[in-house]
């Protein structure tokens, strides 16, 4: 740990159980809770505020790129979920399907949505007619249903929060370009406010998703080791409007089949941001998407002045534009050190009587520990910074952690040496499906995505020995 603090007791080490941390975490943080039903969780107040910061963020960039917020119903006819065969195939196992409404039974099961393709398409057969009606750029705010057999706190669940864009467009290449702009906007949401450098690019045939011509992934790396895939862009040519008749008429009056994509992020972006930057005292939040950037604690409360100092200042940076908190409760000032760490609180604001008499505070960064005496007269200047600092500090961090981790490999012993070091082996691969099936089969690690920078460190697949042409991550992932 960098800031060389004590460690939080009631928190088990990463380096002893780093999936019990991350549950310890997740419930001392006050980020969720369990609820009656496997796999459904609360999201309490200060977890759901984590992704209110993540909504704010990517509603506003989808709104600057054109995009509207619509609410299809939560749930789908299963004639009407039959009609793309693919698309079925990949999502029946998980599907939670309702037979009964009251006392009657439903004749046509009702399936909880698992992704929403199939009702956006049901809905633009009715309203596209014309290229005049195109594009159509659409984005819902949600939750979804996977009956998941293993579940995780935000990282896997039956039932989780998120985004789906469903856009259709006059062409091909209009379609392909809104799938990578997209991804795009992802990668900013990364670098700009969760701090995480995300690797990209497209998946595999065996990764992609169900019914999609070509799939893209922005990938997080966990400090166990671990990929964790973050979100995804997919282009879906023409396939699912030609199975639910959405036509338009061109504008050299011929009919033709609209293109179409779709992406999506999750409340498993909470579980990344967790993971990367947390520590043994709990969470390390990033400042721009912490709910709670600054804390401000009074030290020696009961003295004559501190508390009215304390929120001068606090009402100060609320001003400027912070979300700060006061805690002049009557709990001791260390006891609010621990629980403000566990919460990864950017910045903590300390202030006594000396503090006040030389017209200064104490601010403490929750990344590394460090402290420092701030002038009253400079306050909003030198949070400004720090604010910033902080994030800096913290992507470059996780950035280091990245290229630490990626390794070249040649052969399938260098595979297995790099990947029991943790992070992505970076490989050629001949893009036969049976070579990337035996990786699978011999290490469990998978295709994460093909990169988008495509230099290649190699001749031949480490596999098959065959002529590779393909450079491909390959990792353990959750």
């Amino acid at each position: 740990m960098e800031n060389n603090q004590i460690k939080n007791q009631s928190i088990t080490r990463q380096e002893d159980d780093f999936a019990q941390w991350y549950t310890d975490v997740c419930k001392k943080a006050e980020l969720m809770d369990y609820s009656s039903v496997k796999g459904f969780i609360i999201y309490r107040p200060y977890g759901y505020a984590i992704w209110e910061q993540i909504q704010n963020y990517l509603d506003k960039r989808f709104k600057e790129t054109g995009h509207e917020n619509v609410y299809m119903p939560m749930v789908i006819p299963e004639s009407l979920f039959n009609k793309e065969k693919e698309h079925v195939e990949g999502f029946a196992p998980e599907c939670l399907v309702a037979t009964q409404g009251g006392k009657e039974q439903i004749e046509d099961k009702l399936i909880v949505r698992p992704t929403s393709e199939v009702l956006f398409c049901d809905h633009y057969a009715k309203i596209i007619k014309s290229y005049r009606d195109l594009p159509k750029l659409y984005n819902q705010w949600c939750s979804v249903v996977r009956w998941e057999k293993t579940t995780r706190p935000f990282l896997r669940g039956a039932e989780f929060l998120w985004q789906e864009g469903h856009t259709m467009h006059a062409s091909e290449v209009e379609a392909r370009t809104e799938t990578l702009k997209m991804l795009e906007v992802y990668d900013d949401l990364g670098r700009d406010i969760l701090a995480i450098p995300f690797s990209k690019g497209r998946k595999t045939d065996k990764e992609k998703f169900s019914g999609a011509l070509e799939t893209y992934s922005i990938e997080a790396l966990m400090p166990d080791g671990k990929a964790l895939q973050c979100g995804t862009t997919h282009y879906f040519g023409s396939g699912f409007a030609k199975a639910f008749g959405i036509q338009f008429q061109s504008k050299e009056g011929k009919l033709e089949n609209p293109y179409q994509t779709s992406w999506g992020v999750s409340t498993r972006l909470i579980g990344a941001t967790i993971m990367v930057h947390g520590d043994d005292n709990g969470l390390v939040l990033p400042p721009y998407v912490a709910p709670i950037q600054i804390v401000v604690i009074p030290v020696a409360a009961n003295k004559p002045g501190v508390i009215p100092a304390a929120r001068e200042v606090a009402s100060r940076l609320t001003k400027a534009g912070y979300r700060v908190k006061l805690d002049d409760s009557d709990k001791t000032p260390g006891w609010k050190f621990s629980e403000y760490e566990m919460k990864g609180v950017p910045l903590r604001v300390e202030m006594g009587p000396r503090d006040i008499e030389k017209g200064q505070v104490v601010i403490a960064k929750r990344n590394d520990g460090t402290k420092v005496f701030v002038s009253l007269d400079d306050l909003e200047d030198k949070v400004k910074g720090l604010i910033k600092t902080i994030h800096q500090e913290m992507y470059e961090k996780a950035y280091k952690y990245l290229l630490a981790h990626t390794t070249d490999v040649h052969n399938m012993d260098e595979l297995n040496k790099a990947l029991d070091f943790g992070g992505y082996s970076k490989m050629m691969w001949c893009g036969d499906r049976e070579c990337e099936d035996k990786i699978k089969e011999l290490t469990n690690a998978t295709a994460r995505c093909l990169p988008f920078n495509q230099m290649g460190n190699g001749e031949t697949c480490p596999v098959c020995g065959k002529k590779a042409s393909k450079v491909v991550l390959f990792a353990k992932a959750y």
